[in-house]
């Protein structure tokens, strides 16, 4: 039987120079890696079924997307392989509605949220004035588990009529009313940041909301700016999920507060900047496959 250390599934394109590196860096480190994608899928099903393959680890970036991934999703799960980033954890942290409370109750800054119910349960809904002069205008509104790409998200509500008609696009989700967090701008920087939890290894970025376009944040900034509590946000929202792999969006404001805002991101994009202007710093994504190496390294001696 062959055991590989570590197999990532992946359906995107834009995932190949990622999966390229994760290869190179792997081999260097002498652990074995095993990509799985469309072309060789059924191929590894088969070789899993017949126990000719085992996987001390699985990285799953396609089955949330692609439905073929599902057959060997469920395989890994029956033959109780390491799932990186197990499904129950997932299904628990990409509920947007269950992670504002879950924030709440853990001490995390979020915005001003009001949690609504389904369309499919509740036509109409019932918003105070003082509600929604706390939103204020305008407001942000979010499908509770809908991910990925912005899907179902309005970042300009102005009026109780532009909650009614997103609550229809997706009947059967709760939704988010939250309201629009401004950063504030210091030293010519929007202080805006995608943060990473990577094995273990926190590491943040300044990302501006409005371009997209991420930088590293130098070891002197981090000290300038005190930047130190956002590690605690990080890794508290950890200790919540279980997720050993996943990025959030932390805003600090005027009323000098970190506030989380963008919850749970379990799937990373992991685009070089090298490559696509609002990709991930490169050095941030070498940072990322390496402290995923050191720790199945880790657990593999356990």
């Amino acid at each position: 039987m062959k055991i590989y250390d570590l197999a990532i599934a992946y359906s995107w394109e834009y995932d190949d120079d990622f999966i390229e590196e994760v290869q190179k860096i792997f081999h260097e480190r002498g652990l074995s890696f095993l990509p799985i994608s469309f072309e060789n899928l059924n191929e590894v099903l088969d070789k899993i079924k017949n126990d000719e393959i085992s996987l001390r680890f699985f990285l799953d970036r396609a089955s949330d997307a692609e439905e073929e991934f599902v057959p060997l999703a469920k395989l890994i799960q029956e033959k109780k392989f390491f799932i990186i980033n197990q499904y129950s954890n997932v299904e628990f942290a990409i509920d947007k509605a269950t992670m504002h409370l879950e924030f709440i109750t853990n001490g995390i800054n979020t915005p001003f949220t009001i949690i609504i119910s389904p369309y499919k349960e509740k036509k109409n809904i019932e918003l105070t004035i003082e509600q929604l002069a706390k939103l204020g205008r305008p407001s942000i509104i979010k499908p509770a588990n809908t991910t990925g790409g912005g899907i179902g998200v309005v970042l300009g509500a102005e009026t109780l009529a532009d909650v009614l008609k997103a609550r229809q696009h997706l009947e059967n989700d709760k939704y988010l009313l939250q309201e629009k967090i401004e950063p504030i701008e210091f030293d010519g920087k929007r202080f805006w940041f995608r943060s990473f939890y990577a094995f273990g290894k926190i590491i943040h970025c300044w990302w501006n909301d409005i371009t997209h376009i991420y930088k590293e944040i130098s070891s002197d900034e981090f000290e300038k700016y005190n930047f130190s509590e956002m590690n605690l946000i990080v890794q508290k929202i950890h200790e919540i999920t279980n997720l050993e792999f996943f990025s959030t969006e932390i805003a600090f404001t005027k009323e000098n507060k970190f506030i989380v805002i963008d919850y749970v991101n379990d799937q990373c994009d992991m685009r070089f900047q090298s490559k696509h202007y609002d990709g991930v710093p490169d050095n941030v994504i070498y940072e990322i496959i390496n402290s995923m190496a050191d720790f199945i390294r880790r657990n593999n001696q356990e």
